[in-house]
């Protein structure tokens, strides 16, 4: 089995490790070969994503994953589930294809790992409060994140690939990203 991973940017090097080791223990028929197709930015929209989906699922692909962000800069989604709905509609009734999106941005998973954010940055800020993936276009979780690591006794500046990779280091997605269950 080949799964393909439409992703944005660096989101794909966090994640991927993490997605590698939350399957491996959910899968027991085998582990499927993810490959991601990472953009620089944001996914495809549009006719774009649909012809994007049908290319990969004609040359052999059992799936496509798109995960995409909220908070893309456009305003194009007004939340989680308008980004799922609008990619559903825009690849059509495709039961290989599996629309993903964080409320805000990818760093919203990241959230409900307070404590390994704070053991890795040395800020001794409180985490948000409520649900991480409420989290507001003022300051999203990616820009708290960033203030964490700026103004902890670390003095470093988050890096995703790195950070995001190391939160997510042996810990069970389903708690990160809720809404991938639906």
């Amino acid at each position: 089995m080949r799964i393909v991973l439409i992703v944005e940017g660096e989101t794909e090097k966090a994640l991927l490790p993490a997605l590698r080791q939350f399957l491996k223990t959910r899968l027991p028929a085998g582990m499927p070969r993810l490959v991601t197709d990472r953009r620089a930015g944001r996914i495809p929209t549009g006719d774009k994503l649909k012809r994007t989906v049908e290319r990969y699922l004609a040359e052999g692909d059992d799936a496509v994953v798109a995960l995409t962000d909220v908070y893309t800069g456009t305003q194009e989604f007004t939340d989680a589930a308008d980004a799922k709905k609008k990619m559903r509609q825009w690849v059509g009734p495709e039961k290989r294809f599996h629309p993903h999106a964080a409320q805000y941005d990818f760093e919203a998973w990241l959230l409900p790992y307070w404590d390994d954010i704070k053991r890795l940055s040395g800020t001794n800020r409180n985490a948000p409060s409520g649900n991480p993936e409420s989290v507001n276009h003022m300051s999203p979780p990616a820009h708290r994140l960033a203030e964490a690591f700026r103004t902890g006794t670390r003095k470093t500046y988050y890096n995703k690939p790195i950070h995001a990779a190391k939160i997510l280091d042996g810990k069970d997605l389903a708690i990160a990203a809720p809404g991938a269950r639906n």
